[in-house]
């Protein structure tokens, strides 16, 4: 029994230090730490913060990416128009 326990607590050490080290055991300490420093009306306030950040980054990105796709479309509707003024590979006017 006692060299079971031992076996276990020898085997979860690396394991424990394994996953307090990763990104997740980092983001759950600071998440932690923050809830115990802020009351809980700032916590309100901090995210709705950070959700208006957000929904103000992702609308720049809408935007960019709206560009690149009329740019896009631009390009290939010109590819298109310059092709139909040319002969298929292998074809012969008459």
């Amino acid at each position: 029994m006692m060299l079971q326990l031992i076996l276990v607590l020898v085997v979860m050490i690396p394991l424990l230090a394994i996953v307090l080290d990763s990104q997740v055991g980092r983001a759950l300490a600071s998440r932690l730490e923050r809830r115990g420093l802020d009351a809980p009306s700032d916590v309100r306030w901090e995210r709705l913060a950070y959700l208006e950040a957000e929904v103000e980054r992702l609308s720049a990105e809408v935007m960019r990416l709206d560009e690149e796709s009329q740019f896009v479309h631009r390009l290939l509707t010109e590819r298109i128009d310059a092709e139909e003024g040319r002969l298929p590979p292998g074809g012969e006017s008459t």
